[in-house]
């Protein structure tokens, strides 16, 4: 696929064990990859899940807290852990990396929503990748669903203001089936979606992780938002980071929601 700038979401599921505690193989091979098609000459943002999941797992939890600032205080242990991995993990294959913390008031006004636009095509051509997540320490309106929701919302959102042509959402499932291939052993994938309709939303379910916060349903809402700047957009599954490679080859890998022209 001809894509230059791309936005590569994961979520917590893709990166932890069901401990919570970081699943290093997969981590590894996710960061290689995306090492190897920025060496390629395409331009890498990663947002990535995985604070509070990985904070869980780092204090030995056994469940992730309720409370927000239970919450808040395990995400500032799981952030700083998140990113001593990346750095140290992109550090080895030559790439610079850069943390960006957002909330909904960093991009709330256009003036606001420059500042950042700014930073992330400064590192960009600085050949940087910026790592974004949600500042979950601070953002008690997104620990309650009410701020950017979900970090595929926020992954949509990064494309915008990257301006991406690709936003590749990566899972712990194979793309959108017709109905929770989980439970229904006649559900069928779905390949390509030119359009998303009320009958593809009904397709969505819930939390297929215990460890995330999203579902399909938050997944094809920010493909919505995506296709409807010009964005395409993938969701695919996560667990062998590798097939990204296939993914860029032309093969049919995950489901691929068309860019409204």
């Amino acid at each position: 696929m001809e894509a230059k700038r791309i936005v590569v979401k994961v979520g917590t599921s893709t990166l932890t064990h069901e401990s919570g505690r970081l699943n290093l193989r997969r981590v590894e091979q996710l960061v290689k990859v995306l090492c190897d098609l920025s060496n390629s000459g395409k331009e890498v943002v990663l947002v990535s899940s995985g604070a509070i999941g990985v904070g869980v797992g780092k204090l030995g939890l056994k469940k992730r807290p309720k409370e927000n600032k239970d919450k808040q205080a395990v995400a500032a242990v799981g952030q700083c852990e998140l990113m001593f991995i990346y750095d140290k993990l992109f550090g080895e294959y030559n790439h610079n990396i850069a943390q960006i913390l957002l909330t909904k008031y960093a991009v709330d006004t256009d003036y606001k929503k420059q500042n950042v636009v700014n930073t992330m095509e400064t590192l960009i051509e600085m050949g940087i990748i910026p790592i974004v997540n949600e500042n979950d320490t601070c953002a008690i309106d997104e620990l309650e669903g009410e701020n950017f929701g979900d970090n595929d919302s926020l992954s949509a959102i990064v494309a915008e203001i990257v301006n991406a042509d690709l936003l590749i959402m990566l899972t712990d499932i194979d793309g959108l089936y017709t109905s929770n291939p989980r439970n229904d052993s006649n559900a069928e994938k779905i390949a390509v979606v030119e359009e998303i309709t009320d009958e593809i939303r009904t397709m969505a379910g819930g939390s297929g992780s215990n460890r995330g916060t999203g579902g399909m349903i938050t997944k094809i809402t920010a493909a919505e938002y995506a296709t409807s700047l010009g964005i395409e957009c993938c969701i695919m599954n996560g667990e062998e980071p590798k097939r990204l490679y296939d993914f860029f080859d032309g093969k049919q890998i995950g489901t691929v929601f068309k860019a409204k022209r």
